[in-house]
């Protein structure tokens, strides 16, 4: 479902937008109406122009408000819920409308245009949802958005799950396969293929009464293939942090996330990205224009390197950094892999590698070489703060668990660079990286990109 509820709360902004701008213009023109004004007389009339001017910023507050009120959150939505919401917006919204004019004489004082704004408005925006989710239900029953599921379970517990499912396309999913159990999943090549190449959502278990060591294998094989995961819960099967409880044809269902980073958050964290990214760039030309002669005045070779490095969901892209070794380095690595100073994971690391120019030390030392990532970050390939990104021979030696660094781009820099300690161990890296992954907010990527300039300055 999360396909169509992603695509129906990006809609949602701007139709809320144009919904209250006419639910305000409706007010207006039902007040000045020859049928209300033999009711009631006007003694105040606002110029229809000022009034158009303060609809405009009416619209604005309303979504701004409505977002901090749950509007856009990325979850299931259901009519009776949305009118909740929609009655607790557009009050808070008239609230703080009544205190402006409270507070600003100049503006009007017709006690009808608010109270019929309040009425409209509510009566517009139940309809635009009536009217959303009839559009979005008449192409999920086609087929168009659905979420592709695997289910797991004993076959009678399936059952009940997948003829839901599929007498109900509105839900949002569409089961691809089923499976006795997860070793079974593992030995269909077909389905494995799928899961490879994204065509698999989530995994969903229906039978609540696997052991624990089956539930931690299914969670790390999720994890792995950045699958989400859904079971049908036990009495005490809550015991993740990031949870979503529902219930199908009776049965109580609970989703594990991987990360809080979804829907708006990484709407949020992509603009964010993109702003700080594009400023800094702007900022730091100087610096590129300095750094760009001394690498071509010191040795052969390009200014930057593009270097294969795998992403979010296990995708490949180049990483663009300053050249800080000889040309033709990296054919050199296998020559040079002996003499890796680091045996407690996948990551190589040499403390005088002869490839490394001696301004390349500098770059390496002070961290400049990292400056052109910010092209990646603005590309949208990384981001300026999550894990740090690997190499594919270097994910290849991944041990089982580790490649939930993959369930998000990856980072400039990230809670394992601004630890304090120079010399991590690639699991207690790790273990950094996955808690930045389970625990991510704005404030967070703040405090990180704060801390950075610091560790870098310090050497650790």
């Amino acid at each position: 479902m999360k396909k169509a509820n992603f695509i129906v709360n990006i809609a949602l902004v701007p139709i809320d937008f144009i919904v209250v701008f006419l639910g305000a213009l409706s007010a207006y023109f039902l007040r000045f109406s020859e049928s209300i004004e033999e009711i009631r007389p006007v003694f105040y009339e606002m110029p229809f122009s000022d009034f158009v001017n303060l609809a405009l910023e009416m619209a604005v507050l309303a979504v701004i408000v409505f977002a901090f009120n749950g509007f856009y959150a990325m979850q299931d939505k259901k009519l009776a819920r949305e009118l909740t919401k929609i009655v607790t917006g557009v009050s808070t919204m008239g609230v703080i409308v009544v205190l402006a004019i409270f507070w600003q004489r100049e503006l009007f004082s017709s006690r009808f245009i608010i109270i019929f704004s309040w009425i409209i408005i509510i009566i517009y925006l139940f309809i635009s949802r009536v009217i959303v989710f009839l559009i979005r239900n008449y192409f999920l029953k086609r087929g168009y958005g659905l979420s592709k599921i695997i289910v797991i379970g004993t076959a009678d517990s399936r059952k009940i799950i997948v003829d839901t499912y599929n007498n109900n396309r509105q839900m949002g999913f569409e089961i691809a396969a089923e499976f006795a159990s997860l070793a079974d999943l593992e030995n269909s090549y077909e389905i494995k293929e799928k899961i490879k190449f994204k065509k698999i959502d989530a995994i969903i278990q229906t039978d609540s009464n696997i052991d624990k060591d089956q539930a931690l294998n299914l969670l790390t094989y999720c994890q792995e293939n950045h699958l989400d995961l859904k079971y049908a819960a036990s009495l005490f099967q809550t015991q993740s942090l990031h949870l979503n409880m529902n219930s199908i044809a009776g049965v109580p269902i609970v989703e594990i996330q991987g990360t809080p980073l979804d829907g708006w958050r990484r709407v949020y964290k992509r603009i964010f990205d993109i702003f700080i990214s594009g400023w800094l760039l702007l900022l730091l030309l100087p610096i590129f224009i300095i750094v760009s002669l001394v690498i071509k005045l010191n040795s052969k070779g390009p200014i930057f390197v593009r270097l294969e490095r795998v992403g979010a969901r296990g995708r490949l892209f180049k990483m663009y950094k300053f050249r800080s070794m000889i040309k033709g380095a990296h054919k050199m690595k296998a020559e040079v892999l002996k003499y890796n100073e680091r045996s407690d994971g996948p990551l190589f690391k040499m403390k005088d590698d002869p490839r490394v120019t001696k301004v390349g030390k500098f770059l390496r030392r002070s961290s400049i070489d990292e400056l052109p990532q910010l092209v990646n970050v603005l590309l949208g390939t990384m981001s300026l703060v999550g894990p740090r990104p690997h190499e594919p021979e270097e994910v290849d030696k991944y041990q089982r668990g580790y490649k939930k660094l993959l369930s998000i781009k990856p980072g400039i820099t990230g809670m394992a660079q601004v630890s304090g300690r120079a010399n991590l161990a690639f699991s207690e890296e790790a273990k950094l990286d996955v808690f930045y992954i389970e625990n991510w907010s704005i404030l967070l990527d703040l405090i990180i990109l704060l801390k950075t300039p610091i560790a870098v300055i310090r050497g650790d």
